[in-house]
């Protein structure tokens, strides 16, 4: 009984871990978070989990470092960037803490936790456009969230759930899916469909380079390209009705993080591509003529000028932005090129596949999702702030991921490779 009550505590504490995070607070997601990880603590680590966490921590020196010798950068904006740094660290540490402690519950307690966020999301939307009797895609993400990162992984989890060794009835199967695939389509997310596509094809092997997998890619991207071309011919209104707003995001996609030129007097090609007008301002800050920021950054607390007063999604004004959209923008702006390479390391780490001799179709299969959530990483870290983002919970997930496959690993094998 014992236990059994230990195992629930632990699913409450990943419950609130995660629905903190639609209260659109990063203060409160902080301390949450630093709690959680405090008391969940492990006596013992992996080497493999220390690679990827050193990374962050890596970073998090420079940046220090860099602030010290070099900057003296304003207090309060020290203090936020060390919340921002410290979020990928909290997030991993959270998500293997928990799966080390749930063991074979993990993937059971996982869907349901993606289940109970995905029904407090839909009565959010459906409350939403009651109240303002509107299906204007801004309102619904504006009031329920723009993105979540944690639930198109539990979809595949339950869509997959023989190769993951998980048991569900096809009635509890049909509901989950109903429910959470509803509320992944109603963040009208093009990062999440995005994520979902990649990760989907990560499970199921074709992002291994072969000639199926060079075959199912070139339909994809096919596919998506006659898609994209009638969207442009039909030519959506950046102000239009619920389905034309949607499609705009589409149609501006393929740009709007990767424009060299902005006419910053045109309202319209701003607004629609501030992500790259951020990553200019940075990279003209950061490659000023002189060699140490190159190589280290503007240190902890720096701040890009955008020139102006922006409203943000925070409901204030700001002109000097310590955190981008971008998140090699903003370790390049922390700590320089050094920090890049640090921060591809941890990329790179999490999609290591790991126990590859074991011959175990769980262990194989959560080898093909990290695999697949890397490639995703350096997407989403382009245009989302990847770990980064204070909205992000895609770290708690993928630590469990790790936790998860060392269990069963050392279950099998009684070592760890």
């Amino acid at each position: 009984m014992g236990k059994i009550s230990k195992v629930s505590l632990n699913y409450i504490l990943l419950i609130i871990a995660t629905a903190v995070m639609l209260f659109n607070n990063y203060e409160l997601t902080f301390i949450v978070w630093l709690l959680i990880a405090f008391i969940t603590t492990e006596k013992k680590y992996s080497f493999q989990f220390i690679k990827i966490l050193s990374c962050f921590i890596l970073i998090l020196i420079i940046s220090i470092l860099t602030d010290l010798f070099f900057y003296q950068n304003n207090l309060y904006y020290k203090i936020r960037d060390l919340a921002y740094l410290l979020k990928p660290i909290l997030g991993l540490l959270i998500g293997y803490n928990l799966s080390k402690k749930m063991k074979l519950k993990t993937f059971d307690y996982l869907i349901k936790c993606g289940f109970v966020l995905a029904l407090i999301h839909n009565v959010l939307v459906v409350i939403t456009i009651l109240r303002f009797t509107t299906l204007s895609v801004a309102k619904i993400r504006d009031y329920c969230g723009y993105f979540n990162d944690f639930e198109p992984y539990i979809l595949l989890l339950i869509l997959f759930n023989e190769q993951f060794n998980i048991v569900l009835s096809k009635q509890k199967k049909q509901l989950y899916c109903l429910i959470i695939g509803v509320s992944i389509f109603f963040y009208l997310s093009r990062t999440n469909f995005i994520q979902f596509v990649i990760l989907l094809l990560a499970i199921k092997g074709y992002l291994i380079v072969n000639k199926k997998s060079l075959k199912i890619i070139l339909y994809v991207l096919s596919f998506s390209l006659i898609g994209y071309s009638l969207i442009y011919q039909y030519n959506p209104r950046r102000n239009g009705k619920a389905f034309d707003e949607f499609l705009y995001k589409i149609k501006i996609t393929p740009y709007e993080a990767f424009k060299t030129k902005i006419n910053e007097d045109d309202w319209k090609d701003f607004n629609d591509n501030f992500r790259s007008f951020e990553n200019i301002k940075t990279f003209n800050q950061v490659f000023n003529g002189e060699v140490q920021p190159a190589i280290t950054g503007n240190g902890l607390g720096a701040t890009v000028d955008i020139g102006r007063r922006m409203w943000t999604n925070d409901g204030t004004f700001v002109r000097y932005y310590p955190v981008l959209h971008n998140a090699f923008s903003t370790v390049l702006l922390k700590s320089g090129l050094l920090g890049i390479l640090i921060y591809c390391l941890s990329i790179y780490y999490v999609g290591e596949k790991k126990f590859k001799n074991l011959n175990n179709s769980v262990v194989n299969n959560i080898n093909l999702l990290l695999f697949g959530s890397a490639i995703f990483l350096i997407f989403s870290s382009w245009v989302f702030m990847g770990f980064y983002l204070k909205l992000d919970n895609k770290s708690i997930i993928i630590g469990m991921l790790i936790a998860y496959r060392e269990f069963i690993a050392n279950k099998l094998d009684k070592r760890i490779v």
